[in-house]
């Protein structure tokens, strides 16, 4: 081999030995080395009596002269080494790094080399060793060779590091690894050389696992735990197409099994599917027989433009879903309920200042009177022009104001600002019948705040009448309920507001409890009214049982004193047959659909509301 060649020597590359481990330290050579007298024979027999494996280079890369250390250390025959290519004897040209060090020490262009090699014996046992290359003297022409027996070094190093990467309750391998493979894998050169691209992971957390450490301590925890992940690996093994995916446990009660090279979906839904198995099979520890469940997240992706952080972002937010959606089961990553999550949290984090930033308008709807088709009440629906996402409805964002609390000062401005909206018209056509305004309130508003001082307050700073003022509640939020939120409508009925049932007939429907409450409206749900469709060209028969349950519903709320509101009127036959059956107020898009204050105020201006009329 010359020193000057390009490329590592072709000796001996067949039978190259592997490389796991490279440590490199090399420095530039400023000047030549000093001038040295030749050896005395007492350095030559230093040489050959030394311990440590040591040779004699020439500028070459050929070995000269080597001591019984270094042949026995490589199992050779010593008089075989006289006249080899030392880069193939200690693998000095396995990688690109390493072998332009050695080119350019041999030039006399670095001072010294430094690594680490994993050799091949040839009693078929690996040797780990420190290969060292330091420049002799000028007049000798050539570097010596140093090679030192690190195994003993290595296994210590490869036990340690063992201990530092498992767990040591399932013996699986933790966090710390699992991230380290997960890194490996989504690096570039790991999936573009071969394979499929891919990557996928399934994020398994036990249900309920904290109650089996309460009652029965943290020893049946860990045996349960241990026994858990032998499942885990079992349904590792009996899956593996490509390669055998690595289990580990992350912490807790929480596993993952990543799956290099997956082959879609439907290799992770399988996977998943046959761990909920496994582990709902009942647990034998110790002569206690357990039953537990687990929820997965299963995430499936390409491996380009993926990062181990947003994988396991994908992860825990699909093993979320898992548990919400009823536990013991496996969800898959959908894209576009994660963006509604990532949206619902952005909403959620900007909700309060919104409301003193001013982002919310009020839109109304009429109620209009089935027989003369006058307007006689308006719906306060409340909107939310956001800066980035737009206007939104109230769907989008009521749920997580109930949620933060921030329903209370929401509720308080929409309460003021419709009954402000409602005396202004009261104002703007003295002529006209007053029409009232209804506004709907969430349970929490009265829970959490005194919502019959915040109605005075509002009425008495309006100048509105009570009657001109009614609060919805839904079904669901009033039947069944008692105590303050009861004690509550009853003042505010006493007071002369109007409490109307919002979306009646989809909740509890206990009418007999309804006869008890301070209740004088119930607005029907659309559903019932979406059935009446008497068009020659619906699209589907209407359904007979619809109306026979909407005129019961109507003729018992009348004996009882209340009157009746028809929720999402849409055609002028839905709003014929409602008049027959004797509803009294009708509201839908058949007369107009949300608009704002000015809209509402040419409607007053009216005879009648007629079809379509309302509508912009």
């Amino acid at each position: 081999m010359s020193g000057t060649s390009e490329g590592p020597a072709p000796a001996a590359e067949l039978n190259r030995p592997t490389v796991t481990e490279s440590e490199i330290t090399t420095s530039p050579r400023t000047e030549s080395p000093p001038q040295s007298p030749p050896p005395s024979p007492s350095y030559r027999s230093v040489f050959t009596a030394a311990p440590l494996a040591m040779a004699v280079v020439d500028r070459e890369g050929m070995v000269t002269g080597a001591n019984a250390a270094l042949a026995t250390l490589l199992g050779r025959d010593p008089e075989s080494l006289a006249g080899a290519v030392a880069a193939d004897l200690v693998d000095l040209a396995s990688d690109a790094r390493t072998w332009h060090a050695y080119r350019e020490l041999l030039r006399g262009r670095r001072s010294r080399l430094r690594c680490t090699r994993r050799l091949k014996h040839p009693e078929g046992h690996a040797l780990w060793v420190r290969v060292t290359v330091a420049p002799l003297p000028a007049d000798d022409g050539g570097v010596l060779l140093s090679v030192a027996d690190i195994g003993d070094h290595h296994e210590l190093q490869a036990q340690l590091r063992h201990l530092r990467m498992h767990d040591p309750v399932t013996r699986l391998p933790n966090r710390t690894l699992f991230f380290e493979r997960l890194t490996a894998a989504l690096d570039a050169e790991s999936y573009e050389e071969g394979g499929t691209g891919r990557i996928g992971l399934c994020y398994l957390d036990l249900d309920g696992f904290k109650a089996v450490n309460d009652t029965l301590g943290h020893r049946v925890g860990d045996q349960l735990l241990a026994a858990v992940a032998e499942r885990l690996k079992s349904c590792a093994k009996d899956a593996a197409r490509t390669g055998t995916p690595l289990v580990a446990r992350l912490g807790g009660d929480e596993f993952a099994l990543l799956v290099e090279d997956s082959t879609g979906t439907e290799q992770l839904a399988d996977l998943a599917e046959s761990l909920l198995d496994a582990i709902q099979a009942p647990f034998d520890l110790s002569g206690r027989r357990l039953s537990v469940s687990a929820s997965i997240g299963v995430v499936e992706r390409h491996a380009a433009g993926t990062t181990p952080t947003a994988l396991m972002q994908a992860a825990d937010t699909t093993l979320y879903w898992a548990k919400a959606d009823g536990k013991a089961r496996w969800t898959l990553f959908d894209p576009e309920r994660n963006a509604s999550r990532v949206t619902r949290q952005a909403l959620a984090s900007t909700l309060r200042p919104a409301i003193d930033r001013g982002e919310f308008a009020l839109e109304y709807q009429p109620l209009v009177g089935m027989e003369d088709d006058r307007v006689h009440g308006v719906e306060a629906l409340i909107r939310w022009h956001h800066p980035r996402f737009g206007t939104l409805t109230p769907n989008r964002f009521i749920s997580l104001a109930e949620e933060d609390g921030s329903i209370v000062p929401l509720g308080r401005w929409v309460l003021r600002t419709a009954c402000r909206q409602a005396r202004d018209w009261q104002v703007q056509h003295p002529d006209e019948p007053p029409i009232f305004v209804s506004v709907n309130v969430a349970v929490r508003q009265v829970w959490d705040s005194d919502l019959v001082a915040d109605v005075a307050d509002t009425l008495q700073e309006t100048g509105l009448e009570p009657e001109l003022l009614q609060l919805e509640l839904t079904e669901s939020a009033v039947m069944g309920s008692s105590g303050r939120p009861i004690q509550a409508l009853k003042a505010l009925s006493d007071m002369g507001v109007r409490i109307a049932i919002d979306d009646f007939g989809t909740g509890y429907s206990n009418l007999a409890y309804l006869s008890r409450l301070p209740v004088s409206v119930l607005k029907l749900d659309g559903s019932f009214v979406r059935g009446f469709q008497y068009e020659e060209r619906a699209a589907a028969p209407p359904n007979p049982a619809d109306e026979v349950i909407v005129e019961a519903m109507v003729q018992l709320a009348h004996r009882l004193g209340l009157t009746v509101t028809a929720e999402c009127v849409e055609t002028s036959a839905q709003a014929t047959r409602l008049r027959r059956i004797g509803c009294d107020t009708g509201q839908g898009w058949l007369y107009s659909r949300p608009v704002s204050p000015d809209r509402i105020s040419e409607l007053l201006g009216t005879p009648g509301v007629q079809a379509g009329v309302g509508n912009p």
